[in-house]
């Protein structure tokens, strides 16, 4: 199925792609019931028949649903519309790290509060016993109120007997 903006996905509306990697596409999409923007990350359908993928994608979702930090994005569901799978979460807003560095060095008073921003995230992560295993500058977001959040826990890994 070809998704288009303005297409729906149980009660979200897509809006516009707004990323692309290797556990599917992520739109820009409005949540129609509450009224709010949202993150879709939509599973691509030839994934949706592999047992592994399916597993890396379910395991995504229940790793953000255990997490609770103002440092990680927060998880709004997981579903099935029209044979789409489909994960829904917090829209965060902003560059990622990768483009900043782009347009040059990042002074060292802000690096200091991003990594330290960054720590806090993981380190709630980590007290979940969830590590993060795919951390570089692509994944973790900048709002343009200054605050930083690690996206995209596809390769996530509980640790063993935890989260």
């Amino acid at each position: 199925m070809s998704l288009a903006p303005g297409q729906h996905l149980s009660h979200y509306r897509l809006v516009e792609p707004i990323g692309e990697g290797g556990m599917g596409v992520v739109w820009r999409a409005t949540d129609t019931t509450l009224g709010r923007d949202v993150a879709v990350k939509v599973l691509p359908p030839a994934f949706a028949e592999d047992p592994e993928r399916m597993a890396r994608f379910e395991r995504e979702a229940r790793l953000l649903a255990s997490l609770n930090h103002p440092g990680i994005a927060a998880i709004y569901g997981v579903g099935v519309a029209d044979g789409v799978r489909f994960l829904a979460m917090e829209l965060v807003e902003g560059d990622d790290l990768a483009v900043r560095l782009s347009r040059g060095a990042i002074p060292v008073v802000e690096s200091l509060e991003l990594a330290r921003q960054v720590a806090a995230a993981l380190e709630a992560a980590h007290e979940k016993g969830v590590i993060h295993r795919d951390l570089k500058p692509a994944n973790v977001k900048a709002t343009p109120d200054g605050q930083v959040k690690p996206l995209d826990l596809g390769l996530a890994k509980a640790l063993e007997g935890e989260a």
